[in-house]
């Protein structure tokens, strides 16, 4: 433990920090620039080659040209999410899901028609329905 004192561990873990830091904001970066949309093939590979080629210029250009509208972005792509999410969970109770949220009355209604239209027969009908009362 001599050899490695305890400023130099400190300095050790900074670096890594810092380290881990860096390719948290180029992950981020690159997942905003190529899920926008308004940014055409050719500008996606101009400023990805400008990141990977000069990336702490490429970065620091990135972040003040796009930085407000990276934050715009992530916003608009949560609320279309969640827009999605609710339209689906609407849609999936107006139609019944075929799970628990179906009512007594719809699977009786649906055994009433079985049975009229000669699918199932008067026993089968009796012991169905008295597996959806109970």
């Amino acid at each position: 433990m001599d050899d490695y004192p305890l400023l130099n561990i400190f300095w050790t873990m900074m670096w890594l920090f810092l380290w881990i830091l860096w390719f948290f904001l180029l992950f981020r970066i690159f997942g905003d620039l190529f899920r926008d949309d308004s940014v055409g093939g050719w500008g996606k590979a101009g400023w990805a080659i400008f990141v990977i080629l000069l990336p702490f210029l490429g970065v620091l250009v990135y972040l003040i040209v796009r930085g407000k509208g990276m934050g715009q972005r992530e916003m608009q792509m949560r609320a279309d999410a969640e827009q999605d999410f609710r339209s689906y969970v609407q849609k999936t109770a107006a139609e019944g899901g075929g799970g628990p949220t179906r009512s007594h009355a719809d699977e009786l209604a649906k055994l009433a028609e079985l049975k009229s239209s000669g699918a199932i027969n008067e026993a089968e009908y009796e012991k169905a329905k008295a597996k959806v009362l109970a």
